[in-house]
This record gives structure tokens, C-alpha cells and sequence, in this order.
């Protein structure tokens, strides 16, 4: 990729605080498209607050923010909307309305804020349900399916106005290693076979390095998952947070040779 591609997003000295408590101070990032970064750190220490100010959900006390070209920082609430289509946000405990089916879940978005035909509606609801492999789930409801389930129900309405951009807060919080694997397993698919710019919150390490070292090879039904040679991890960029600055930013082999010792103990 150009080293003059501008950035998806774009962090520069970026700092808030609430009362007397800082939660970022003065970070400063990129993220080109086509790539991820996955953000590290301990409770507490801003992680969400970044997927937050992405949206404008929050303003900084300082520093700018750039999402597609388009600084953020200062839009309104109204400005704010447009750069928010290019966004999809898959929450941490999958946020679905209980009273819609899985199939209204998913198309909620494109049925309620666009003028596109239904059936163009139904038939992408139907795209997206059969990429996360619930392609049969369309009727039920939310309550009749698994945790794992329900997080891919989330990614697939994320993904249904075809965004740029997916954020995704703690997607595999709270979920068993192997229900875990296949949440994992979507991310990948999205970054490598779609080309999505991703963020990835999370404090579950073993998610975070399966995704950075793995690649998704294929396409329709023929997807495989295997792990990745060093070039094509190149594409996948930790970035780990302590007292509200970046500690760390860099690729998996180098996060796991770092000699740090308050990486080494948050690996540990």
C-alpha cells in the first residue's frame, strides 16, 4: 500500500478527561484502510473511550480526529450523521432489539433510515445472514439463540450498509474459548475478504493474537482459516494503552518480543 494513502482514521494529540481523572493523554495514531488495529489495556485505560470519540458520542479536551479525510472532532450532532454511514459498531453485549426478529435486526438500518425497495433490502439482509452462517436464522428471535449467535447477528447488522469502517467493542466478552473462535473467525473474514478497516477493543489476548496471526483464504462457502505468513500480518497492528498513552504500537511478533516489562507482565 502507498505511504501516501491517507488514513481511515487519524488520532493527533488527542486528550480528555473526566473531572480530575485522565483517560487519554496526548495520543496520537493512524489507521490506513484495509487494515486493523487491535487496542490493548487494562480497565479503565481509554479503550472504548477511542471507539466513542470515532463516533462523536464524545468530544476531546484537546487534539483532532480524523474518520475518512473529514476532521470530527468539532461537527455537530447533525454533521455527525453522515460521517456515522460510513460506520458500523458492533457492541460488546450485541445490543439487538429483542422484540425484532434476527432477520428486522439486520436490515433495522437500511429498513428505517434508507428509501432503498425492500426487496433489495431483504436480498442484502440475506447476504450478510449467510457470510456470518446464520443464513437460516432469518425469523427466529433473539431470545432463541446462543450468546455466540447473537454476536455474529450484531456483526451482520454492523456490516449491512456496506460501512468502511467496523468497530468493534469486546466482541468476545463473556463468551466460551470456542464460541469465541468463530466471533474471531468473522473479524478476520471481514478484514481480509471484504477489505473493511477495522478497530478491535479488546482485553482477551488470545482473541487478539489469533486474529492478528490467521487469515481468511476464499470466498462463498470454501473459507478457511489458517495462520498467516508474516508479510499478510503486516496488515493487523496492536496498539496497547496504559495511563491514558500509547505504550505500545506494532505488529504481534514484535509486541511478544518486547523486553517491556509492563508488556511483558500484561502477556503473562
Amino acid at each position: 500500500m502507498s505511504e501516501q494513502t491517507a488514513p481511515s482514521i487519524a488520532f493527533e494529540n488527542v486528550s480528555l478527561a473526566f473531572d480530575d481523572k485522565v483517560i487519554l493523554d496526548g495520543i496520537s495514531f493512524d489507521l490506513l484502510p484495509g487494515r486493523m488495529k487491535i487496542v490493548l489495556g487494562a480497565s479503565g485505560a481509554g479503550k472504548s473511550t477511542i471507539l466513542r470519540l470515532i463516533l462523536g458520542l464524545l468530544k476531546p479536551d484537546s487534539g483532532r480526529i480524523w474518520v475518512q479525510g473529514t476532521r470530527v472532532d468539532e461537527m455537530s450532532e447533525q454533521e455527525l450523521m453522515a460521517v456515522r454511514a460510513d460506520l458500523g459498531m458492533v457492541f460488546q453485549e450485541g445490543a439487538l432489539f429483542d422484540s425484532l426478529t434476527v432477520r428486522e435486526n439486520v436490515g433495522y438500518r437500511l429498513y428505517e433510515q434508507t428509501r432503498q425497495p425492500v426487496e433489495e433490502v431483504d436480498q442484502r439482509v440475506a447476504e450478510v445472514l449467510g457470510f456470518v452462517g446464520l443464513a437460516e436464522f432469518g425469523d427466529r428471535m433473539p431470545s432463541e439463540l446462543s450468546g455466540g449467535q447473537r454476536r455474529r447477528v450484531a456483526i451482520a447488522r454492523a456490516m449491512t450498509a456496506w460501512p468502511k469502517i467496523l468497530l468493534y467493542d469486546e466482541p468476545t466478552t463473556g463468551l466460551d474459548p470456542i464460541t469465541a473462535l468463530t466471533i474471531d473467525d468473522e473479524i478476520i473474514k471481514l478484514r481480509d475478504l471484504e477489505a473493511v478497516t477495522s478497530i478491535v477493543v479488546t482485553h482477551q489476548l488470545r482473541d487478539a493474537f489469533h486474529i492478528a496471526t490467521h487469515r481468511a483464504v476464499g470466498g462463498g462457502g470454501e473459507v478457511r482459516f489458517e495462520p498467516a505468513p508474516a508479510e499478510d500480518q503486516q496488515d493487523t497492528e496492536f496498539m496497547m494503552l496504559r495511563d491514558g498513552e500509547v505504550a505500545f504500537e506494532g505488529l504481534a511478533a514484535e509486541l511478544r518480543a518486547s523486553v517491556d516489562q509492563y508488556l511483558k507482565s500484561f502477556l503473562s
